[in-house]
């Protein structure tokens, strides 16, 4: 791979990739961009079955949906991206770009915070208010649960992006990260950046915490209710329908509570490089796998549209 290239204009920025000084950089990158097909087409087929069969057309393959559009959306801002500067050598991305790239991501990261919060409701209501879910989870909830997540999510983003964007910079414009984040880029601000990461502490408990506390709550909830199934059977089930669940939220929180609330102190660049990995790229590849595809009425879903 040719080196990377330092010249800039003004307003330009330098990422130094994932794979700077890292050995098998081609085999790696290799291995990240297979990832990074099969969360794409693993994703777009969840999406084209949810909608093609009506057998799926339920509030929890609508929150589904959501988050399969989320994890595609998220994929596609990072890796063609990083695919493009490992092939060419060509690393700088403008501040414009730099800029958009980094709302997109602030937005879909924080949607999804919430988002696993309501799916962990819906589970709640499903399994322990069985014959009241058409009630609570009712279309015109779940449409305004969604849109609440998105237009939080879009307002978080504005504000931190907007903010950040107008820090005053250093000479270096030089990225240790492979894209546009938050904690990369205050890095090269020549300012007292200590009242702004309070706000940023203070955004990771509205979309962070409170979200986990939710979702711990509600698997609190769900627990204690199946602990008193007298069917095994009924047991059985109510548990494997939230593991998945219980598999992405490790996934995806232990990797953002890591990101964000452990002080800068601690983190170097090639660690924040490898934690940014999993929620970029890794998860919206396990996600639907996990979710959904080894579910019988999606795999139902599936052999239809391939017997079609």
């Amino acid at each position: 791979m040719g080196k990377w290239s330092n010249q800039t204009t003004g307003t330009d920025f330098v990422l130094l990739g994932l794979f700077q000084n890292i050995q098998a950089s081609n085999l790696i990158f290799s291995l990240l961009f297979v990832v990074f097909l099969v969360a794409v087409v693993d994703n777009i087929m969840m999406i084209i079955l949810i909608w093609v069969d009506t057998r799926l057309h339920t509030p929890m393959y609508f929150l589904l949906s959501q988050l399969s559009i989320m994890d595609l959306l998220n994929s596609s801002t990072i890796v063609p991206k990083l695919a493009t500067d490992f092939l060419s050598g060509k690393n700088t991305i403008s501040f414009i770009n730099c800029g958009i790239q980094l709302f997109i991501f602030t937005t879909l990261f924080s949607a999804e915070c919430v988002f696993l919060a309501v799916m962990a409701y819906d589970r709640y209501v499903a399994i322990c208010h069985p014959l009241r879910y058409s009630v609570l989870m009712r279309p015109t909830v779940c449409v305004s649960m969604v849109a609440g997540t998105w237009l939080g999510a879009l307002l978080n983003a504005l504000f931190h992006v907007t903010y950040t964007l107008s820090l005053p910079y250093c000479a270096s414009r030089k990225i240790q990260h492979f894209f546009c984040e938050i904690p990369a880029l205050l890095k090269l601000v020549c300012a007292d950046t200590s009242l702004y990461e309070n706000a940023i502490y203070f955004s990771g408990f509205l979309f962070l915490l409170i979200p986990l506390s939710a979702i711990m709550a509600s698997y609190g909830q769900i627990i204690f209710s199946v602990l008193r199934l007298i069917s095994n059977l009924g047991m059985q089930k109510a548990l494997a329908t939230c593991s998945s669940h219980m598999i992405v939220v490790s996934l995806f929180y232990g990797a953002a509570i890591t990101m964000y609330f452990i002080p800068q102190p601690y983190h170097t660049a090639e660690l924040d490089k490898v934690i940014s990995v999993f929620y970029t790229i890794f998860t919206p590849m396990v996600n639907p796998i996990i979710y959904s595809l080894r579910n019988k009425d999606v795999a139902g879903a599936l052999r239809k549209v391939l017997g079609r």
